[in-house]
């Protein structure tokens, strides 16, 4: 929690400094829930979210250097900085996905593929509040239903949508019983512990064969919607630091842990230091790395295209006509 923090801090500072340019989307405060269930399955099952990945990507194995490498288009980037904030991917990490609900059914998609193999594994399709209300949700319970695919969908609800309460936007906030003919539990998103027993309960459920599943995680974002967002018109700053006082996930569980025994102080330093180093170095490659070649453009646009002798076909002047 400590790096996705301390990262997503200096992607904010960086999209200040114009090195990272574009959609921004930071998870500051939600920490909680992708390491809680990270923590909960297993590195071979699945996992498909929207554009507030950057927590996730790193969970699913990806460093930090290549994450704000991609988020600052550098060549080093996860997805070789074509892909931007939004579109990151890892092993069994099908992304962030720009479509607003869009990656739900793809994720009932992967969890099918799962089922048809018989691999045991399962996927998890997360989505925000907003995203709930979204027609294809809906659509995608019933298929996933239906066949009793081994799915965990996630509503990280963290109150507000793109400028807009969660009150505002739905006649019902309840999201975890929107699945209807499909459970549903509601944890404390802000809390690692808690979502870590919820997924591993949801995980034993889906995987059993019972099929879906759904899961709403209360939590909250420090930041607004994106970096053109302040978030300050629609709540208080007030309401932000009292959050951050309260319920934060952090000092949630450094509370824990030293209250326990678990850990010292110096212990909890020592977390925090090689979190910063880490961080540090990444942003030195993000702000120093190359940009991708022109050429770039037309390179993974098939599996192979690094192969030698492999053509690409176009009718501007910079498409490469490669022979042996």
């Amino acid at each position: 929690m400590q790096i996705i923090r301390r990262m997503e801090t200096a992607a904010s500072n960086l999209y200040k400094s114009k090195v990272i340019r574009g959609f921004c989307h930071l998870y500051s405060g939600q920490e909680a829930c992708c390491i809680g269930m990270e923590a909960a399955i297993d590195k071979d099952d699945s996992i498909i979210t929207a554009y507030r990945c950057h927590g996730w990507t790193y969970m699913r194995g990806v460093p930090v250097a290549e994450i704000l490498c991609e988020l600052a288009g550098r060549k080093t980037g996860c997805s070789k900085g074509k892909g931007g904030s939004m579109h990151m991917y890892g092993h069994e990490y099908y992304g962030g996905n720009g479509i607003v609900g869009a990656q739900v059914p793809l994720g009932a998609g992967i969890a099918l593929a799962h089922k048809y193999r018989g691999n045991g594994k399962i996927c998890i399709a997360l989505y925000g509040d907003g995203a709930a209300n979204q027609g294809q949700v809906f659509e995608t319970y019933n298929m996933a239903k239906l066949w009793d695919l081994p799915c965990i969908f996630v509503c990280e609800n963290n109150g507000y949508g793109m400028g807009t309460s969660v009150e505002r936007a739905a006649a019902t906030t309840e999201y975890h019983t929107r699945g209807d003919f499909i459970p549903g539990i509601k944890v404390d998103g802000m809390d690692i512990l808690t979502v870590r027993e919820a997924t591993k309960f949801a995980a034993d459920f889906t995987r059993s064969g019972k099929g879906p599943i759904v899961m709403e995680l209360t939590t909250y974002r420090y930041y607004g919607h994106s970096m053109s967002d302040p978030g300050t018109s629609y709540r208080s700053r007030d309401e932000v630091q009292s959050v951050r006082k309260t319920r934060d996930p952090i000092s949630g569980l450094r509370e824990k842990l030293l209250d326990s025994g678990l850990a010292d102080v110096d212990d909890i330093k020592s977390i925090e230091n090689e979190a910063k180093q880490e961080v540090e170095a990444a942003v030195k490659a993000a702000q120093g790395d190359p940009d991708p070649t022109l050429d770039d453009l037309f390179l993974d646009v098939y599996a192979d295209d690094n192969m030698d002798g492999h053509k690409i076909r176009g009718c501007d002047n910079w498409s490469r006509n490669v022979t042996n």
